[in-house]
């Protein structure tokens, strides 16, 4: 299976709705096309809209068929359908090739794949069929899955706020109020910890994945260590946003894997976790090391890890096996950190 959509992109007139909303139409929404908008947000996957029209027209007009509050994003204007979905891309922090497209124009449809190739179209007429293809099937459903479109909204709110924000940006983290959570993994954390590591991509060491049972019995062995990271601010909670999976020997613990959500990319979230693990580990008398698979977009995890004290011991090419230097270099004095203690 290729990468599961996070985010279908509808456009709207005959569409989401039959008719156009500029001409008059009284545009009442297609049954197949919200049963679909339903159920895929139950799945955690998100909606945005890269539609033609007038902006404010089209909120009105989703507003009043109670359809509003399913979109994450909405892009509605004149321009490049494919203009608005890498909008949406970037507003969201996710890759491209996650994100799906749905346009009764087969013109628009061919636009956006031609300028996106990684993102998937899909004919209006279909959108019933889409909750049983598989590239639309979650690996698992969570807490976090049911509430991924609220906890988007509020981030949205959190941009909104910097945006409004009269100072610099450190100041702005501070003014958050950040608080990471950081404790060993438990059985209610299995499922979330396994949607982690195949969702995240970007903001991950080395790409493994693992199964709840993997995770479980990773979990309960004496030579590892699971660890789950969540994060809240004044705004409220994030979920858990980040898991640390280490393997320790007499001499040494290793991080195997280490990521934390793109939502939280530009909280400072992975190097608060990396410092937490080093901690733990400099404590038990153990060197920290860390393994990391280059990939073509988690280049941002080798950055921090390289500010967080690790230096490049042995380079396989496809694989580095980092060491840090022995001394936690704190990066993340803006979040206060909450820690299980062994």
């Amino acid at each position: 299976m290729g990468t599961p959509v996070k985010c279908l992109v509808w456009d709207l007139d005959d569409t989401l709705w039959r008719g156009v909303v500029l001409e008059g139409d009284r545009a009442e929404p297609v049954p197949e096309a919200v049963r679909t908008l339903r159920e895929l947000d139950e799945r955690g996957i998100l909606h945005a809209t890269a539609s033609r029209g007038d902006h404010a027209t089209a909120v009105a007009h989703l507003e009043r068929l109670g359809l509003k509050d399913l979109f994450t994003v909405v892009e509605v204007g004149w321009g490049a359908k494919s203009g608005a979905v890498r909008r949406v891309a970037e507003l969201l922090n996710l890759g491209l090739d996650s994100f799906a497209f749905i346009d009764n124009d087969p013109v628009e449809r061919a636009e956006v794949v031609a300028a996106l190739p990684q993102v998937r179209a899909y004919a209006a007429e279909d959108a019933g069929k889409l909750p049983g293809l598989t590239e639309f099937q979650p690996v698992t459903r969570t807490a976090e899955s049911a509430q991924r479109r609220r906890l988007y909204q509020v981030e949205a709110g959190r941009r909104a706020a910097e945006e409004a924000h009269d100072g610099t940006a450190p100041e702005f983290l501070a003014s958050l109020g950040l608080t990471m959570t950081i404790r060993r993994a438990t059985a209610g954390d299995l499922a979330r910890a396994h949607e982690l590591t195949v969702r995240t991509h970007q903001l991950n060491t080395t790409g493994l994945t693992f199964d709840e049972r993997e995770l479980g019995r990773l979990a309960e062995s004496p030579d590892h260590e699971v660890l789950v990271a969540e994060l809240t601010d004044r705004f409220g909670p994030y979920g858990v946003i980040g898991l640390a999976l280490t393997e320790s020997d007499p001499a040494n613990t290793t991080i195997k894997l280490l990521l934390t959500s793109c939502r939280v990319a530009s909280r400072g979230a992975g190097a608060a976790l990396i410092e937490q693990v080093v901690r733990r580990s400099l404590a038990a008398g153990r060197r920290p090391r860390a393994e990391f698979v280059p990939t073509e977009v988690n280049r941002i995890m080798l950055v921090t890890l390289r500010f967080s004290g690790f230096e490049v011991e042995h380079d396989a090419g496809d694989r580095l096996l980092l060491a840090h230097r022995g001394e936690p270099v704190s990066r993340s004095g803006h979040i206060r950190v909450l820690a299980e203690t062994h």
